[in-house]
């Protein structure tokens, strides 16, 4: 009886173990991957650009439909002002210095210029044709704004917040993006499927390269070495930018993919990882650009890791893994728990 009740006593202690292990380890985890949003704030209808500030205290939100835009607090999660008269705002950007906010206005034609101390329109610029995304220099002095409507990219100076520049592009451009040190802007060209290289000295296009179907947004990696575009067909078009050439095509998926539609794209500030928003999936993809340093030949993949379901497989696996140390203890304390057959003393005495 003695050895069974330390049997029983030693099981319950693993288990006990297992329950706490589970509590504090595993459910937090589980609360995090089930529920990775720690906040909803309401803002505008349809709300399509954000830009942070460099200090990280404030996001600004475009809200497409409701021709205005939302200043959210980052400390609090909550919207601190909303910012009217604007027509439908598209892209928007912060200027390296935080004191303006550039916003992209689709349905006038022109940029909103925003004071981030007074979150009132200060400026405005005019004689845009549909401008859709907009992009400061490194050092604040040019903005770049995408004209949709037209085969040209405006450039504004942010000291006279007048239009210096109009450079000829391709048709419908899209996203833009500057490169670190200042050099040269990168914008897409949708129905082109080319991404037009602009040198900002001269404000003229040094090369076009050509990518995949309906490019939309792009991006480029802190060191400036590469640029990632966004592809409709659910792909990613990596260019070395000391080349201008595609240096690989990473597919998120099978190819081709329309139900991914990749737009927006984004490079943590250490460059190890580029995360693709897909619109129609409903899901977004990380690349690990790592895998493109160890692997120097072109036709090189990228390591892309789906977050759709990351979830539902943290939880499974952490129930299979339960249930099957669950399995393995009763089936040890079971063995050790068969009755052993005894020999009967049934002797009888002799007198």
């Amino acid at each position: 009886m003695k050895r069974t009740s330390k049997k029983n006593l030693r099981f319950c202690c693993i288990i006990l173990v297992i329950f706490l292990f589970c509590s504090f380890v595993v459910l937090p985890q589980l609360v995090q991957a089930l529920n990775p949003v720690i906040a909803t704030i309401t803002v505008g209808s349809n709300p399509e650009g954000l830009a942070v500030t460099p200090d990280g205290a404030y996001a600004y939100v475009t809200n497409y439909q409701a021709n205005s835009v939302s200043v959210i607090s980052t400390a609090t999660n909550t919207v601190t002002a909303t910012i009217t008269g604007l027509s439908q705002p598209n892209g928007v950007v912060v200027t390296p210095n935080g004191a303006y906010a550039y916003v992209a206005n689709a349905g006038s034609g022109t940029v909103s210029v925003i004071n981030t101390t007074t979150e009132m329109v200060t400026a405005t610029v005019t004689g845009l044709s549909y401008p859709y995304d907009v992009a400061v220099t490194p050092n604040g002095e040019y903005a770049y704004v995408t004209n949709y409507g037209s085969v040209t990219m405006s450039v504004i100076n942010t000291a006279t917040n007048a239009v210096t520049a109009t450079v000829p592009v391709g048709i419908n451009p899209a996203g833009v993006s500057v490169k670190p040190n200042g050099e040269y802007a990168y914008v897409t060209n949708e129905a082109s499927g080319t991404v037009s290289v602009i040198s900002t000295a001269t404000n003229t296009v040094t090369a076009n390269i050509t990518v995949g179907y309906g490019p939309s947004d792009v991006a480029v990696t802190p060191d400036g070495e590469y640029v990632y575009v966004t592809n409709y067909y659910g792909t990613v078009s990596v260019i070395r930018t000391a080349t201008n050439t595609v240096r690989t095509t990473i597919p998120l998926g099978t190819y081709p993919n329309p139900n991914s539609v990749p737009f927006g794209v984004a490079v943590t500030p250490n460059g190890e990882y580029v995360y693709v928003a897909n619109s129609v999936s409903s899901s977004v993809s990380v690349i690990n650009t790592l895998a493109l340093t160890a692997n120097p030949t072109p036709t090189a993949t990228a390591t892309v890791i789906s977050f759709v379901f990351g979830a539902v497989d943290w939880l499974i696996i952490t129930i299979v893994i339960v249930i099957v140390l669950s399995l393995i203890l009763l089936a040890r304390y079971s063995r050790h728990n068969k009755k052993k057959p005894t020999n009967s003393n049934n002797s009888v005495s002799i007198e």
